[in-house]
């Protein structure tokens, strides 16, 4: 009898593990870096199946850029974009909303409140994006809040000028790069009210402030580093020197930052020195060569999705698993470059 019990304990255990070997590995979460020539459309599919667009680049251009932004969801095999987040009112962020909804289903629209910019095209922008939206769900965010998409937490930073003030878990350390920082003025412009998120899914963790500017930006580093480390960054306004102050992205110690910039557009050569330099980082990776900027300041061909000005639209796309690795594909020349757990 006890032979029997010991040979049933074996196959039980023998059944467990070939069931456990023949499970299905967890699916990462995919973030595809759509190109919208200096805008900016970052599309966040969990492993759930559930999708976050953030921001649908520009107006105009014969629906360029929502036909480039429905492009990666078909490829993501998405039928709707559940949620839809537009960090600010500017044309190159919220422009794209008229000729998105008429592309594909939206579930909820997410921003920070009405337009606080006093400018006349910033106005007339967000007037079209009022009547775009009318009839959708439509959430207004306040800084600590969550998206509630199933698999990985989407945590608000910023919205409407004002941030979180307790640091999230894990952070919270002085930030010893604040010393040196020179003050930063005022902002009046919408990019001050962008609405920041920080994207978790297990170890892994993905930034995008918007367009923030450097005094904003600094209110999430110093004196305390309210944020952490992050292992992708999607490098602030662009690439902008009005932001991407040192004090936050030599805090944040990224492993990899991407720029979502324009042939000419962003990636100062100021921004790109300090994300260069970065303590700890690997890789950079641009949207497109800066004309405008010398050989110094750009990365090599490998590493831009668009070498020529006059170009096909080429994004990037990430893979990322909850132990914190991922990888990163360029549409341009199809080469993968994976980065190992830490």
């Amino acid at each position: 009898m006890r032979r029997f019990l010991l040979v049933v304990l074996w196959l039980s255990l023998l059944l467990i593990a070939l069931l456990a070997s023949a499970a299905p590995a967890p699916k990462p979460m995919q973030i595809y870096f759509v190109d919208v020539e200096g805008g900016q459309a970052t599309l966040v599919v969990s492993p759930s199946g559930q999708s976050l667009l953030i921001d649908t680049g520009w107006p105009g251009y014969e629906g360029r850029d929502a036909d480039r932004i429905l492009s990666a969801a078909h490829q993501a095999g998405l039928q709707q974009i559940d949620y839809v987040l537009i960090t600010h009112y500017h044309r190159d962020h919220v422009g794209g909303v008229p000729q998105l909804v008429d592309g594909i289903k939206v579930g909820t629209f997410v921003d920070h409140g009405p337009n606080l910019e006093d400018s006349e095209v910033t106005r007339t922008d967000y007037a079209a994006y009022e009547k775009a939206i009318a009839g959708h769900a439509h959430v207004v965010v306040q800084p600590g809040w969550k998206l509630p998409i199933k698999g990985i937490d989407v945590r608000v930073l910023s919205a409407a000028g004002e941030h979180i003030t307790t640091p999230l878990p894990d952070a919270g350390a002085q930030n010893s790069y604040c010393k040196a920082e020179p003050a930063a003025a005022d902002d009046a412009t919408e990019n001050a009210r962008s609405i920041g998120v920080l994207i978790t899914y297990g170890n892994f963790r993905f930034l995008d402030l918007g367009d923030l500017t450097k005094k904003k930006e600094l209110e999430l580093a110093c004196p305390n580093n309210l944020i952490g480390t992050v292992d992708l960054f999607l490098v602030t306004h662009h690439g902008a020197d009005l932001s991407n102050p040192k004090a936050l992205v030599w805090a944040l110690h990224p492993r990899v930052a991407v720029f979502d910039n324009g042939a000419r557009k962003g990636a100062s050569s100021a921004a790109w020195q300090i994300v260069h330099d970065s303590p700890g980082i690997e890789d950079v990776w641009q949207s497109h060569y800066a004309a405008e900027s010398d050989k110094d300041h750009n990365v090599d061909a490998d590493h831009i999705a668009n070498v020529k000005e006059n170009c096909e639209g080429k994004s990037f796309k990430v893979t990322a698993d909850a132990d914190g690795s991922f990888a990163l594909t360029n549409g341009r020349t199809g080469s993968e470059k994976k980065y190992p757990k830490k």
